[in-house]
Parts: structure tokens; C-alpha cells; sequence
């Protein structure tokens, strides 16, 4: 079954290792087989990448998006080390990234990197009052 995407004008998705940008219409477009899929909403960047959550979100996406994903390991756990000495609240939205990991879910470990970034958020804006 193909999957289908909808691209706004001039939008972005990575298709595998491939950025394909849109036109100045709205395209519909069917993807068949299997590769590593992201909407520009989900691309986060290295300059982007400006919280401790982020960087650990960069870390996942580069390993959904690599071919070898172990490359990025050391790298991600210890962003996760670190964040959990600084957070150890955080530790079932480590849990729920780390479950999805090894199970080979990586697109479902960016969607818990999302929470973890929401969770941040809330982290700081609680510091901030107090």
C-alpha cells in the first residue's frame, strides 16, 4: 500500500538521504516501498538543535535517517545520561524513546522526542516562576 503525501508549496520532506522541495503548487504524490520519511514540521537542524531535549531528538532523527544507526549511539546516550542527571523526572519519556529504540521504532522514538521536548518546555517555564 502506498503511502500519500500531500506537499503545501514549497515545502520540504526527506525521502531516504533525499530533500525533495516542492513547486509553487500544492502536489499530491504516492511513495511505494520503504524509506526514511520526514515533513519538513519534523526536520529539526543542527543550528535548531538549541536544547538539551532537541539535541536528543537530532540524535533519533540522524539514526531514523542513517543507514547504520548505531553510528549515532554514543552520541545519544550520552545526551541522555546527561539529561536525566539534570531531569531524572524525565525518566519515562527516556523510557518510552529508549523502548521504541530498541525495538527498531525509530519513527515512534521521534514522536516520544517530541513529548520530551514538550516536557522540557514545561521544565523551564516551571524554573522560570520559581
Amino acid at each position: 500500500m502506498a503511502l500519500k503525501v500531500e506537499l503545501k508549496p514549497n515545502e520540504r520532506i526527506i525521502i531516504g538521504s533525499v530533500v525533495i522541495r516542492n513547486d509553487e503548487q500544492r502536489t499530491r504524490f504516492f511513495i511505494e516501498g520503504e524509506a526514511p520519511i520526514l515533513r519538513e514540521k519534523d526536520i529539526l537542524t543542527a543550528a535548531s538543535a538549541d536544547t538539551p531535549a532537541k539535541k536528543i531528538y537530532l540524535a533519533i532523527q540522524l539514526m531514523y535517517l542513517a543507514g547504520d544507526p548505531t553510528e549515532q549511539h554514543e552520541v545519544y546516550f550520552q545526551l541522555v545520561r546527561d539529561f536525566l542527571q539534570a531531569a531524572p523526572s524525565a525518566l519515562p519519556h527516556m523510557s518510552e524513546i529508549n523502548n521504541c529504540i530498541l525495538s527498531g521504532e525509530l519513527y515512534k522514538a521521534l514522536k516520544a522526542a517530541k513529548k520530551l521536548i514538550s516536557y522540557e518546555a514545561e521544565l523551564l517555564e516551571h524554573a522560570k516562576r520559581v
